[in-house]
């Protein structure tokens, strides 16, 4: 049972509703003062509900009520009182107040109340980020909670210290310390910044440069020199970066820490062990991937505040009168419009539907959380638009580095091309997407009658015809639309994004107070993995982990179809914890030239290395898609987050095997073999 304070300067009244409280269960702890009971609660975790009075000497019930939710937002206050007015009500609705009474109480009245607070609670302590207290063994400590987990951040530390205390491996201080030739047998061939190293400098020499890393020495003379770093220096950076991918992926798919929180983790690593200087380390975070992530979070909230998404969603929920209709004629769709038009974009301004949809069914069921229903229509959706990925070089950046890789090697293929053999991958994607999701969900639905169009329509006609914002809306979105198609390459895809807010901001349909309220923390987290992937090319790390994996390849699969077999299972997987456009740079400059050297068509490599970038389904850090997906997955009357990042590893391991084996045998094995190259 919960623990609940009493606070009542009436001492008759307070020692007989404890005794009540007591009979009933209840345990409970009495004041006779505003004072007394502000010290109580900061010292006394277990507090769970306050019943207060409203009138009291000292400090009033609205004093203390403001008191408290500066320190324990979480706590679910009562307020009893015989004063009752309607500015009281209003002034302490406004303190978030959970439930206002009158006296004389009535009991029965009151223990619901108390008990409906015990609920409400629990959604606090998720909207605020609040850990439940754990007690018992050492065990029990060590597992903790979802953002607290002691026993996962001691793991991780010690990983952390065991990767950089060992010696450097051989072949890493081999990447870092070998001269740039020119030729396709360089072991630096796959670094990041190969092309920029002039012939004769190692990766050690360049990074020093590059990134001011070079220490200053003072001859006798006084004379001073710069000093590149020591490969043996470069290398223990290198080891600190994979330290943070292994600890940051830990931390994530575990919930050891909040994930905003583990974002802050990255750079402190990067910071403090003098991976880069501080002003690069920033840049890395403030990369324009970030800021468009940022832009889309916002642009969302416009386009739900106005109520275009509902029109939206007629647009093209239409066909989908239930959920078999949704899961197997929208979601293929929905794919192929991702391998043309932004899919973190089409995320962004179709999830807040989804999420509509979900409450709306669940509170016409009469019941109050579906969390197979919301898992069902979040994950579905996000991995349907990361299996858009394959569809053209317009699905995304990822894409569009393995093209510039290609034109290097004078073999790139055209638009045109690149669709007719990626095109077909997208809605078979879907199809599988569909079936898994199906088969998984449709015996732990609680809510199995959903007819998405009608919803979406009930929703759009509630609030009438297009008014002027609306327009003003649709007419920046399609303008943002057309810069992203014809000016990405200038602007980039966070410029036209904070045009477009400005815009709205001037039309006075996005207000600051809008823009602030979005879940920086999703954006701080996609920031960090930006900021991991440019700390793992830049130190050798990322080239050493494909260079390990290339090695380790059998005979097998070091030409043709294995070859490209091999390369998306390691793109795949790698994928997730770097960002794509990262993962692609690192991989493809290693396995294209070994194609040509092997006789296979560089494009069966290059493309099965792209497409399997888009297969981030595990971890929210993979993609744009997810880090969106995550963000909006929020109930919209408790706040409550629909989908945990669990869920995200559960489910995304599971598409992860079906993207590959869609890409191996329907692609790879079938298609491909039929067209030819």
């Amino acid at each position: 049972m919960s623990k609940v304070l009493l606070v009542d300067d009436e001492e008759k009244f307070r020692k007989s509703l404890a005794q009540r409280l007591r009979l009933r269960g209840y345990d409970n702890v009495d004041v006779d003062n505003g004072e007394d009971a502000v010290r109580l609660i900061r010292s006394d975790q277990d507090i769970d509900i306050v019943v207060l009075d409203r009138k009291m000497p000292g400090m009033t019930g609205e004093e203390v009520l403001a008191e408290v939710k500066k320190f324990r937002p979480e706590l679910q206050v009562l307020m009893l009182t015989g004063n009752a007015s309607m500015e009281s009500a209003v002034e302490t609705g406004r303190l978030d107040v959970f439930a206002y009474l009158e006296k004389p109480y009535d009991l029965d009245k009151l223990i619901d109340s108390i008990s409906e607070a015990r609920e409400a609670k629990v959604h606090a302590m998720a909207r605020h980020e609040v850990a439940p207290q754990v007690r018992g063994s050492l065990w029990a400590w060590l597992k903790g909670s979802h953002n607290s987990r002691p026993g996962i951040i001691l793991l991780g530390v010690l990983m952390m210290l065991v990767i950089l205390l060992m010696p450097a491996p051989q072949r890493l201080m081999e990447i870092v310390s070998s001269p740039k030739t020119g030729e396709l047998t360089d072991v630096n061939v796959g670094y990041s910044g190969y092309r920029s190293m002039k012939v004769g400098e190692n990766v050690a020499d360049y990074y020093s440069h590059k990134y001011n890393l070079a220490e200053t020495r003072v001859d006798d003379d006084g004379t001073r020199t710069k000093v590149p770093l020591t490969p043996g220096q470069v290398a223990f950076r290198a080891r600190v970066m994979l330290g943070t991918l292994i600890v940051a992926a830990l931390f994530w798919a575990t919930g050891a820490i909040p994930v905003g929180v583990t974002a802050l983790v990255v750079g402190v690593f990067m910071f403090f062990l003098g991976v880069l200087r501080p002003d690069d380390i920033a840049q890395a975070y403030a990369k324009d991937a970030v800021i468009f992530i940022f832009g889309v979070l916002a642009m969302s909230a416009a386009i739900t505040k106005t109520g275009l998404d509902r029109r939206i969603g007629l647009l093209l929920l239409g066909p989908a009168k239930n959920l078999k209709t949704l899961l197997f004629l929208f979601l293929p769709l929905f794919g192929m419009a991702c391998s043309f038009v932004s899919e973190h974009a089409l995320i962004a301004f179709i999830m807040p539907l989804f999420i509509m949809v979900y409450a709306s069914s669940t509170r016409a069921a009469g019941i109050k959380q579906d969390k197979a229903l919301a898992t069902m229509f979040v994950l579905s959706l996000c991995f349907a638009a990361n299996g858009g990925g394959p569809g053209s070089p317009a699905a995304g950046g990822r894409n569009a580095v393995m093209l510039g890789i290609l034109s290097d090697y004078g073999v790139a293929p055209t638009f045109g091309e690149w669709v007719m053999y990626g095109l077909p991958f997208v809605p078979v994607m879907g199809l599988v997407i569909a079936t898994y999701f199906f088969i998984t969900f449709r015996k732990k639905l609680k809510v199995k009658d959903v007819n998405v169009s009608a919803l979406v329509k009930q929703a759009s006609d509630r609030i009438g015809p297009m008014n002027r914002k609306e327009y003003i809306t649709a007419a920046t979105l399609i303008g943002l639309i057309l810069l992203w198609i014809t000016m990405s390459d200038v602007f980039g895809m966070g410029g036209p994004i904070i045009l477009c807010l400005v815009v709205l901001n001037v039309f006075r349909i996005l207000r600051w107070r809008d823009i602030a309220g979005i879940p920086w923390d999703v954006v701080a987290l996609y920031a960090s993995a930006c900021a991991l992937g440019k700390g793992l090319a830049v130190t050798g790390a990322a080239l050493y982990l494909a260079d390990r994996f290339v090695s380790l390849l059998p005979e097998m699969l070091q030409s043709g179809s294995g070859l490209a077999i091999a390369t998306s299972i390691f793109t795949g997987i790698t994928t997730n914890f770097m960002s794509d456009g990262a993962t692609v740079s690192a991989i493809g400059p290693i396995t294209i030239p070994m194609a040509r050297i092997t006789g296979t068509h560089p494009w069966m490599v290059g493309l099965a290395t792209a497409f399997a970038s888009s297969f981030a389904h595990m971890l929210i850090i993979g993609t744009p898609n997810n880090a969106i997906a995550y963000a909006l997955a929020k109930d919209p009357l408790t706040g409550e987050q629909l989908v945990s990042l669990s869920d995200f590893l559960r489910h995304g391991t599971v598409v992860l095997v079906l993207s590959f084996a869609v890409l191996w045998f329907w692609t790879i094995l079938g298609y491909w073999r039929f067209i030819g190259f």
